[in-house]
């Protein structure tokens, strides 16, 4: 399934739409210079096709393309850091 990501800075999520539903990958901005990634929601029936994957890598590329450091404040965006040590970088 290819759909877009979005990036809502005012409720601060990148979203996927799904049709009747959307997986998302909400954050905070504790300060200028950080962003903390809070919550990752895809729906049961779309899980396993890589969608959480997707919505984090967005947002890492999203925290580099602005030169912040990345927080990650939920279970699923932590493992995603263990699994791919090359975003390591961007941590704080």
């Amino acid at each position: 399934m290819k759909t877009k990501i979005e990036h809502d800075k005012k409720y601060q999520q990148f979203t996927l739409n799904l049709g009747d539903d959307e997986a998302e990958l909400a954050y905070s901005k504790p300060d200028e210079k950080t962003i903390a990634f809070t919550h990752t929601y895809v729906p049961e029936a779309a899980r396993g096709n890589g969608m959480a994957d997707r919505l984090i890598e967005a947002g890492l590329r999203y925290a580099e393309a602005h030169n912040l450091r990345v927080v990650p404040g939920c279970e699923v965006v932590e493992v995603f850091f263990q699994r791919h040590p090359e975003f390591g970088r961007l941590l704080k």
